[in-house]
């Protein structure tokens, strides 16, 4: 039996797989060799684009200030590994069952082209070739990147985790999605992002843009990924309080600063490794050793303006099918304060001291009741 993007597709919705659209090889003709589907399977065919679902009460303790590992254990972590090992595996399995060879390819840090490794034999490429995920998926039709970069869906906007699979299987491709068919291109994401890592939406000199072989031509935000990268990690501390106690006159200016995505990773990474100090056996920011035990990643930003942000604006306009009897914000979004602070023993600077002076009796419901 030919096996068709039908029948992909249906098997897709009886494995639990949220979201999926197919696009044909020529439309990645020209991505970058280091990035391209092609150069992992030449004898590809077709894309395979799949999404999982981003549950929006995973945001919630980091939108509330008290509960920060659910989103990196549940939305990160553990969608991750059920995603990769098991629907995938079994999307895998059905097309192999059907004569055709299926190569799964799931996100890798950073999605950039470029390395300093040598290639393992002469006329070869560099071991460590990684698609954009994003920009691919976008090719495939699945949603589009939105104006920071961060990818939507029209059924969940930017909740939701990607992956890939490559096929030797000629299948019927889905349209690709006009830039703006999703994103509002509002500013959300621009006024509350707290590293100020996406640019301007009126800028045309900062958007990136991608052509598909001709077929369509996308575009998004030159969004600045060390700023993003440090806040994302936990080193802004507008919007990290583990740094407050062990470093209370630490003030970062990432908003302003250049650093690049990889000095970015390699700062927060070594800050996470817990072994800074000159006390014996100190541990800095035991919350960071603590996740990157569990997990081997972290984030503390929550994606204040990429994706929480994001996903409001979009759910309040109804550009998005998946919506709440509930709004997402019911009170101001918080930041800490960016000049150092002098923080008492025991005292959570966020929750305990932040809040109380921003928000009098918010602990309490005081204020909630209040706005309602």
């Amino acid at each position: 039996m030919k096996l068709t993007s039908q029948m992909i597709k249906e098997r897709a919705a009886e494995l639990g797989i949220d979201c999926i659209a197919i696009g044909n090889i020529e439309r990645f003709a020209g991505a970058p060799k280091l990035m391209a589907p092609q150069s992992i399977f030449p004898e590809a065919r077709s894309v395979i684009a799949v999404a999982m679902r981003i549950p929006r009460g995973t945001y919630r303790g980091i939108e509330e200030g008290t509960h920060w590992h659910n989103y990196t254990f549940y939305s990160y972590n553990k969608l991750n590994t059920l995603f990769r090992p098991h629907l995938s595996y079994e999307l895998c399995c059905f097309i192999e069952d059907h004569g055709y060879e299926a190569v799964p390819h799931f996100p890798a840090v950073p999605e950039g082209n470029g390395t300093t490794r040598e290639p393992v034999a002469e006329g070869k490429l560099p071991p460590d070739v990684v698609c954009s995920v994003r920009v691919i998926a976008a090719g495939c039709g699945i949603g589009e990147i939105g104006y920071s970069k961060v990818f939507l869906t029209k059924k969940f906007g930017p909740r939701v985790r990607l992956g890939l699979i490559f096929t030797d299987a000629e299948l019927e491709p889905d349209p690709i999605l006009d830039t703006g068919d999703i994103c509002l291109h509002c500013g959300a994401c621009v006024r509350e992002c707290p590293g100020n890592a996406v640019p301007p939406v009126k800028n045309k000199d900062e958007r990136l843009y991608v052509d598909f072989n001709g077929e369509k031509q996308i575009w998004y935000a030159d969004v600045r990924m060390g700023r993003c990268t440090l806040s994302h990690h936990g080193l802004n501390n507008e919007c990290s309080p583990f740094l407050k106690k062990e470093f209370p006159n630490m003030a970062l200016e990432v908003r302003n600063t250049e650093m690049t995505e990889e000095e970015a990773y390699i700062m927060t990474y070594t800050m996470a490794d817990g072994k800074w100090g000159r006390k014996p056996g100190a541990q800095v920011m035991n919350y960071y050793d603590y996740i990157k035990k569990h997990t081997g990643y972290y984030a503390i930003c929550g994606a204040r303006g990429c994706i929480r942000a994001c996903m409001n604006a979009l759910e309040k306009t109804k550009r998005i099918e998946n919506l709440f009897h509930n709004p997402f914000y019911y009170k101001k979004s918080w930041l800490l304060p960016h000049e150092p602070t002098e923080v008492p023993e025991g005292v959570n600077p966020y929750r305990e001291a932040y809040l109380d002076e921003k928000y009098p009796g918010i602990r309490d419901g005081e204020y909630v009741k209040a706005k309602k």
